[in-house]
């Protein structure tokens, strides 16, 4: 079958170049001309494990292809994906500026029947919109081609994204057209099967899935940083609450790690546009309220834990931070909770030296050239001089290291970790105060009280 998918962020380049992986001719669109020029020599905007090589194998192969011509696009294509951002308004909302101008960019250019499948997370109610967007530009055009509107929504995790993609939980399809079901159905069929079920339902309810899905994965987060902040105040460790839980399969052990908060592109944006569509019909959120608020508060505690151990005075000190990106495996910074910790830092009169695999350069697009920020080029390099650590993101660089060399880098051996990566009794032995989430504190180093 032949794709047009339109936008190549995130999502689009991921669904473009999975779908030619399996043997369909795609065609990504973009407006931005230096990104297209890009892609089409190889150069891979963000970081997503696996998928330069995915992407160099299917334009060799010539089933995958990158332009800025959207009439050509839209023309060849039976589907076509609407994959652009909707970054979140002021009031939550989610913006569907770039959804329905990509819309009525297909009304324009289609010359026969079509199917345009909405991949963005979107509000309910917006697959109406599309088709009204692409109907109105048929209307202006004096033409009549038949055409359905899909809601087709993503559910992958960065960093794991093509897996996701390839090897589906299930595969949500939003359709009232039995002909279009079906050529959903066949589109999908190399990806489905036993134990990835296609699900189909309304396109309402489809829209409504992928913002439930997310807020319910954010709940279990916040829910267990809450339960964190009351094993600090009672004597409990988190660690082994989460094990005794998890063990239960009515509850799981997937995201019930605790932290320091989520972030990311999705989950901050979903639950604030789900709050704003509960409250525009009149219903009040208190659950989801809840969520982002213990999400909001959980940012600030290992700052809060920082200034505690100082005495609420970190004037002048400097500290090292691993971990940039909101998860490991991504380039990803927005919404992250060290941009929190570094503003918090700053504000504060500290200074930072920052280390990231990969999420230096979209730090700096979010923090600009702070003063008394730095970036390291090595998680040992972050450390010298430093009065102490905090661990951000959990990459698997940051799991085993030199612990003999860190005290020899820092200052003091201080640590603080918002993702409970180490060890609190491995962390006495080495002699380090050691602050983790939900746990009782280490002080080997000060004996402090």
């Amino acid at each position: 079958m032949n794709l047009a998918v339109i936008g190549t962020g995130y999502v689009g380049l991921v669904t473009g170049t999975c779908f030619s992986e399996m043997g369909h001719d795609v065609t990504c669109v973009d407006i931005d001309e230096a990104k297209v020029e890009g892609l089409n020599k190889g150069v891979i905007p963000i970081y997503e494990p696996g998928l330069d090589e995915m992407v160099a194998t299917n334009v060799e192969q010539g089933r995958l292809s990158f332009t800025t011509d959207m009439k050509k696009a839209v023309e060849e294509a039976l589907f076509a994906f609407i994959a652009v951002g909707t970054p979140p308004l002021e009031d939550g909302t989610a913006d569907l500026h770039y959804v329905l101008s990509v819309a009525r960019s297909i009304g324009e250019h289609m010359n026969g029947y079509r199917i345009a499948v909405t991949k963005s997370t979107v509000p309910v109610g917006t697959a109406e919109k599309v088709r009204c967007a692409i109907q109105e530009a048929l209307d202006e055009r004096g033409v009549d081609h038949q055409f359905d509107v899909v809601s087709n929504p993503e559910f992958l995790r960065e960093g794991s994204a093509i897996d996701d993609f390839m090897d589906p939980d299930r595969i949500v399809i939003g359709c009232e057209d039995p002909r279009t079901l079906a050529l959903m159905k066949e589109l999908y069929d190399s990806f489905a099967g036993d134990g990835h079920p296609i699900i189909a339902m309304s396109t309402t309810s489809s829209e409504m899935t992928k913002y439930a899905a997310n807020s319910m994965l954010a709940a279990k987060i916040s829910f267990m940083n809450e339960v964190s902040a009351i094993c600090e105040r009672v004597g409990a460790d988190v660690e082994d609450v989460r094990l005794g839980i998890g063990a239960d399969n009515r509850i799981g052990y997937q995201f019930i790690n605790p932290g320091i908060g989520y972030g990311g592109s999705c989950f901050p944006k979903d639950v604030k546009a789900l709050i704003s569509t509960a409250k525009s019909v009149g219903h009040t959120p208190v659950l989801l309220d809840a969520i982002e608020a213990v999400n909001e508060y959980q940012k600030r505690t290992l700052f809060a834990k920082v200034s505690n151990y100082y005495d609420g005075d970190v004037t002048g000190k400097t500290f090292a931070i691993w971990g940039l990106s909101f998860k490991p495996e991504t380039d990803d910074t927005r919404e992250a909770p060290a941009l929190v910790i570094i503003d918090a830092l700053l504000n504060a009169g500290a200074k930072v030296q920052a280390y990231d695999p990969k999420g230096m350069e979209e730090t700096k697009i979010h923090l600009g050239d702070r003063e008394g920020l730095e970036y390291a080029t090595s998680n040992y390099k972050a450390l010298e001089g430093c009065d102490a650590l905090l661990l951000v993101t959990e990459w698997s660089y940051f799991r085993n290291p030199d612990f003999h060399r860190m005290k020899t880098l820092l200052k003091e051996p201080v640590v603080f970790d918002g993702r409970n990566v180490y060890s609190p009794e491995s962390m006495k032995l080495f002699g380090f105060d050691y602050f983790a989430v939900g746990r009782e504190p280490v002080l080997a180093y000060s004996g402090k009280e």
